[in-house]
């Protein structure tokens, strides 16, 4: 049992249920993504497998990695993942992985990287509800206050809420349910928001198989 794929995250739409409710969904374009190694529980100390998604050029490719890929006969893939698998004789190197291994009202877990949003305050970044709005102007309607004690201990905390980067870091989005999968055009739907802006990677993980 294979347990994830790699997929893109095409965008948003949304579609009609059985019952002629709407349903927004999550287009992802997953797969096919050729196994490019098997590793074992004998020789690695766990079981998973290593597929490929996305075509790059040999010529953009490290020598180590095209022999890698080489070795398996697969062509080289911008990307790599390790998803967990049961390994057995049916899982080969080379063999695709597609999203028939999943199916529709499974719930899985979808990770990506989160929107870059640049560099923000703190209101926006950790939610502080800002200074006092009322009785006059006030130059402390969006500062983030006090950030450290004076006499003790001298400096600022180390992981105090600040101003600072915000967004574009891995995120996981768990239990999301899939609506609909599409076996001819590789894509899943999935009802709900998923981490990342469109055409970002992602990648799409069973729940059942944590325990593996």
């Amino acid at each position: 049992m294979i347990s994830g794929i790699i997929g893109r995250k095409i965008g948003m739409t949304k579609i009609f249920d059985a019952k002629g409710d709407i349903v927004p969904v999550t287009v992802i374009e997953a797969g096919p993504c050729p196994i490019v190694q098997v590793i074992t529980k004998e020789k690695n100390g766990y079981q998973a497998i290593q597929i490929g998604f996305g075509a790059k050029r040999k010529k953009l490719v490290t020598k180590a990695m095209l022999g890698h890929f080489e070795k398996a006969k697969v062509e080289p893939k911008r990307y790599t993942r390790e998803v967990k698998a049961v390994i057995d004789d049916k899982i080969q190197v080379g063999q695709e992985v597609k999203v028939d291994i999943f199916h529709p009202g499974e719930k899985v877990d979808i990770i990506g990287i989160s929107k870059g949003h640049g560099f923000q305050g703190g209101v926006r970044r950790h939610h502080f509800a800002g200074g006092p709005k009322s009785h006059g102007q006030s130059d402390r309607l969006r500062a983030p206050g006090s950030i450290g004690g004076s006499s003790f201990p001298s400096h600022t905390w180390k992981g105090q809420k600040m101003a600072g980067r915000m967004g574009g870091e891995q995120v996981t989005t768990k239990n999301l349910q899939i609506v609909d999968v599409d076996l001819q055009k590789n894509l899943l739907l999935i009802k709900g928001a998923v981490p990342g802006k469109k055409n970002s990677l992602v990648t799409v993980k069973k729940i059942k198989t944590r325990t593996l």
